[in-house]
């Protein structure tokens, strides 16, 4: 797979497929190609799209040059829509939108934006702290399951899953939760960057999610001057690609 090297030197795989206008797919915490829901999505945009799927840093085919800091992913995302000729359309999930919406804020070549349910429900120092001390102490499954147990995934759900081989996977990606914890540290989306965001920009999410995904997803879009917000009726917080992939195409394309 090619690769680009970010500003730092960190390099970073991706993919391309399809063709038409390039449309940069960006992860949430705990994805990557070869883990997640991007491929799956870009399947259904390629005909629309050149499509860019990438393993952000930490993860996957990328690696990761210390020391961390948040603005090093801007800068990644940067490199990727650079390798894709230097304007592209970008959707992001999750703790990607931080990502996004602030490579959107330096102008960076992004035409239009769409995110999905950007997690920003305040900073947690206790988590912070706790997930600090497991990866120093190379607890790489707590780490994962004390991660779990925040977002809300119930115990007998990640007792079965501490037990499955896709556990594994995430214990070798284990380190990149604090890079997710860095990127959304203030809690929410920082005044300045609402600011200086002046790209078509949509926030989505979906009907079925916490009632606090979709107010932080509401209060993200009401921040940003012009940008708009859509709910997808039935979907949850791991959308389904088939119903979000036709609203993107509107979006972005």
């Amino acid at each position: 797979m090619p690769t680009v090297t970010s500003a730092d030197g960190t390099p970073i795989g991706y993919e391309a497929t399809g063709s038409g206008p390039a449309l940069v797919l960006v992860d949430g915490a705990c994805c990557f190609r070869a883990f997640g829901p991007m491929r799956p999505l870009a399947a259904l945009l390629q005909e629309h799209f050149t499509v860019y799927c990438y393993d952000r840093r930490g993860r996957g085919e990328s690696g990761s040059v210390p020391p961390y800091a948040a603005p090093r992913e801007t800068e990644d995302l940067q490199a990727v829509i650079a390798a894709a000729g230097g304007s592209a359309g970008v959707y992001t999930m999750s703790s990607g939108g931080a990502i996004g919406l602030a490579a959107a804020a330096l102008g960076s070549g992004i035409e239009a934006l769409a995110v999905y349910e950007p997690p920003y429900v305040g900073p947690d120092p206790a988590y912070t702290s706790q997930l600090h001390e497991l990866l120093a102490a190379g607890r790489h499954g707590d780490a994962v399951e004390l991660f779990q147990r925040r977002v809300g995934m119930p115990p007998e759900a990640i007792a079965g899953f501490r037990a499955s081989p896709g556990f594994a996977v995430l214990e070798g990606i284990a380190p990149t939760l604090a890079y997710d914890d860095a990127v959304l540290a203030p809690g929410h989306l920082p005044p300045e960057v609402a600011a200086a965001v002046a790209v078509p920009t949509t926030l989505l999410a979906g009907g079925a999610s916490p009632a606090f995904l979709q107010d932080a997803a509401r209060a993200t879009a009401a921040a940003i001057p012009g940008a708009r917000f859509e709910v997808l009726e039935d979907q949850t917080h791991g959308v389904d690609p088939a119903a979000l992939a036709p609203l993107l195409v509107k979006l972005l394309r």
